[in-house]
């Protein structure tokens, strides 16, 4: 198993340039991460010279970059819109293959109140096969994730509901799109985390590694001291021999300290599984 994290708890400092890029790199190598990951919204100049600038000072750390989480709205109504993000999306693997990463995580898009689930469902599929058709770049690979909402959107996931997520990942068998399972999305809004592990599991690249308080929605807590079922999850994860990513999201706000006691808590219940 290999560590890297999402800095949850700086991503406003990151966005609003409070911190830099190269900044977590040197904590995330200080705490001894294999890697770093990063937002697309911590990449605001996305030219050629300025990846490669951004490249050189995460590299200075001596450390990498797994994964770029970017926000694709699949299912938006408006197809101009769609085309939009699709080129959007496009420019993020770009931006992930300039830096070296090895993963995208994508997402189905917005449950737009006008969006049935029909054509919802049909829509993230189109819009998330055509990404994977259109990705230049063998070295990254796009993966979609049980997601929930980010700070950038106005509605919740259209996939957060289990039964739409898993319809959309059989429905995109055979295109070369992966899963990144999300623990803390999955607890919130499965009745059974594990039993829905099970349903993706062949087509899990990635683990986005987060802990949520509550059920039914979304509250962020450090590591290990929520209700997120982390060795049950990892018990299953290794019975099929995953010896791949896992990607914290860390949203404790407990600054580097969050971060260490999470990387601890992963390293350690891995093992014990």
């Amino acid at each position: 198993m290999q560590l890297s994290c999402l800095p949850v708890s700086f991503f406003r400092e990151l966005v609003d340039g409070r911190m830099s890029v190269a900044e977590w790199a040197r904590l995330g190598a200080s705490i001894g991460l294999d890697a770093i990951d990063l937002s697309i919204a911590f990449v605001p100049d996305r030219s050629r010279s300025g990846v490669a600038a951004l490249r050189r000072d995460i590299e200075a750390a001596g450390i990498g970059v797994t994964m770029l989480t970017t926000y694709p709205d699949f299912t938006h109504p408006d197809p101009g819109q769609r085309e939009r993000e699709l080129a959007s999306a496009l420019e993020t693997l770009d931006v992930a293959a300039g830096l070296g990463a090895r993963l995208v995580r994508v997402t189905a898009g917005q449950a737009h109140p006008e969006t049935g689930r029909a054509a919802g469902i049909a829509r993230a599929v189109e819009g998330l096969t055509r990404l994977v058709e259109m990705n230049r770049h063998a070295s990254v690979t796009p993966v979609y994730e049980n997601h929930a909402k980010p700070f950038v959107w106005q509605y919740t996931d259209f996939s957060q509901p289990p039964e739409i997520f898993c319809e959309i990942v059989a429905r995109t068998a055979g295109t070369g799109l992966g899963v990144n399972f999300d623990t803390a999305n999955a607890t919130a809004f499965a009745d059974n985390p594990v039993a829905l592990l099970g349903q993706v599991l062949p087509r899990v690249v990635s683990v986005h590694a987060a802990d949520t308080a509550v059920r039914g929605a979304l509250q962020m807590v450090l590591l290990g001291t929520g209700i997120v079922p982390f060795p049950a999850l990892f018990q299953r994860l290794k019975q099929v021999g995953y010896d791949g990513w896992i990607c914290m999201e860390e949203g404790s706000f407990r600054g580097p300290e969050g971060v260490r006691a999470a990387a601890r808590f992963v390293r350690e219940t891995w093992a014990a599984a």
